[in-house]
């Protein structure tokens, strides 16, 4: 009776020694291995469509979720497959494939499941962006453990994957989770003696188990190398910089000219089929969307104010001049809202860093004050593209990203691609959408070609004259580019002569380069974040492709 007294007593306190870990003794890197290269390339099915029998299936190498739908015969498909997960998208008109998007976290990642039978349809979600991974490497950076108190931010060893945005830290026990916003995977881990064991999810759902073990060497991240391709045109100067790390962290260099790819390559591990995040250079793209509600007539007129189009809650911000924002002046930068993100000696009320930590978006941008006369003044500043995403949502009739899905992405033949929302789950016109590379190449050649793709006309003639117009100088950026619809302008020089451009940018290097004169389209992707070097493609463009293109 004493031994199984003093059993009992002993395994209390072993699990009470468990459950009261403290999270300082897990403050540490922690690494481990992922399954397979294939674990994140989900196959997604949709099988008996029409019937009672309708199921949404998706898979790694195991069976994930298996969810039964109402599957009647309706114009748009919505199956709400797990909590805060769904997917909803539209069958083609000759039944041979459904264009929609899972709804994962702050992301739209657009499918086109194909037909198998009559009734299955079926695509892959590459839910970290990439066709593979080339490092099964997984590392997990525990921070500022005290008590139950923690940070956890996973790394993945490939860094092609753009990485995650994780809150939510909570500690019961020997249990801890957190969450990526970003990409919507949950993350939930049991504490070891020396171990974590971290489960990967959606939802309530399994998609891979990583055992992880306190790292004692450097992580392995990245470093990654490309196949060159054999192209028409040679840039063997601007290659080895390249490779040498002289023009560091160039992800692809692509280069149409009268409709022909002349140039193609990849760097540092990437290739045709991952979707780059083109930050703001996704803008240009926004502004394309706005392009076809107005030749659809969906709303009469650029002049038409920002608040005929916003619900009843926010008309309150309406007065005298805040009533002359209208859609031109976002579409130009010259709202006179103080939205401003470029001048760092300033704190403007709706910088992007300001209104994106907040509840309510665009609460935070309709308070802020006026700077300027709408249409007078332009200051660079996502506030602006992101009321015309609410407005375009306002009139359509469909999903915004269903509309937007229909009326350019098909037309364009572009199907590998992610859009980022704002948190009511609305496309933000903003920035952030991810698109291959060569799909980056066809939105430029739309523009070259004044509208059209294949001899189509996707949009209007006149629409891509007023956006390549030069409304205002940016007062707020370094070069006081001139600017038109989402468009920015720049000039370079080769052999003494200047060569205008029309050109979508984002922050890190992400340029489409439209050069009407060449009847040429230029693409660079980068990695250049945090080194100043987010202009790095102006100087690959000037010195090592231009003088290519005149001679």
């Amino acid at each position: 009776m004493e031994i199984k007294s003093i059993t009992i007593l002993f395994i209390v306190l072993f699990s009470f020694s468990i459950y009261a870990q403290d999270m300082a003794e897990y403050t540490s890197g922690w690494e481990g291995k992922i399954e397979n290269s294939k674990t994140f390339n989900l196959k997604v099915e949709i099988e008996n469509l029409r019937l009672k029998t309708a199921r949404f299936k998706i898979s790694n190498n195991k069976r994930i979720i298996d969810f039964a739908f109402d599957s009647k015969s309706t114009s748009i498909l919505e199956i709400p497959f797990a909590e805060n997960y769904s997917f909803k998208g539209q069958l083609s008109e000759n039944d041979k494939e459904i264009n929609g998007f899972i709804k994962s976290g702050m992301l739209l990642y657009h499918l086109k499941l194909k037909r198998l039978t009559n009734n299955t349809y079926t695509g892959i979600w590459n839910l970290l962006m990439v066709d593979e991974l080339k490092s099964d490497n997984f590392y997990l950076s525990v921070e500022n453990g005290e008590g139950n108190d923690f940070q956890a931010y996973p790394i993945f060893g490939d860094n092609r994957f753009t990485g995650t945005w994780c809150d939510n830290f909570q500690k019961e026990n020997d249990l801890i989770s957190f969450t990526d916003f970003k990409t919507g995977l949950q993350f939930k881990g049991k504490l070891m003696t020396d171990k974590i064991q971290l489960g990967i999810y959606l939802g309530k759902y399994e998609i891979t188990q990583v055992v992880l073990n306190k790292s004692t060497t450097d992580w392995q991240i990245g470093k990654f190398k490309s196949d060159n391709n054999t192209s028409i045109i040679e840039l063997s100067e601007m290659e080895k910089l390249i490779l040498n790390d002289s023009l560091p962290n160039t992800h692809s260099v692509l280069i149409s000219k009268k409709g022909e790819v002349v140039y193609e390559n990849y760097f540092d591990g990437y290739n045709a089929n991952i979707p780059h995040d083109m930050k703001s250079a996704s803008k240009s793209i926004s502004s394309a969307i706005v392009g076809i509600a107005k030749d659809k007539s969906l709303f009469p007129s650029i002049k038409q104010s920002i608040f005929d189009f916003l619900p009843k809650k926010y008309q309150t911000h309406k007065d005298s001049l805040k009533t002359k924002i209208d859609i031109q002046s976002l579409l130009t930068m010259s709202s006179g809202l103080d939205a401003d993100d470029y001048t760092r000696e300033r704190n403007s009320s709706a910088s992007e860093n300001n209104y994106q930590p907040t509840k309510d978006w665009a609460e935070t941008v309709l308070k802020a004050p006026m700077i300027n006369n709408p249409n007078t003044e332009a200051n660079y500043g996502s506030a602006n593209p992101y009321l015309l995403g609410i407005a375009i949502d306002s009139i359509v009739s469909e999903p915004l990203a269903l509309f937007m899905d229909k009326y350019l992405f098909q037309e364009l033949e572009i199907s590998n691609y992610i859009i980022q929302t704002d948190l009511k789950g609305i496309p933000y016109f903003g920035g952030g959408m991810y698109l291959t590379p060569r799909d980056m190449l066809k939105f430029g050649e739309l523009y070259l070609n004044k509208g059209k793709w294949k001899s189509e006309r996707v949009l209007s003639k006149k629409w891509v004259k007023d956006s390549f117009k030069n409304y205002h100088n940016l007062e707020n950026v370094p070069d006081k580019n001139g600017y038109g619809y989402l468009w920015w302008h720049n000039t370079y020089q080769v052999n003494g002569k200047n060569i205008k451009t029309v050109e979508a940018r984002g922050a890190g290097g992400q340029y489409i380069f439209v050069i009407p004169c060449l009847k040429t389209v230029v693409v660079i992707t980068s990695g250049n974040y945090r080194n100043g070097k987010t202009q790095q493609p102006e100087l690959i463009f000037e010195k090592y492709i231009l003088p290519y293109l005149k001679n």
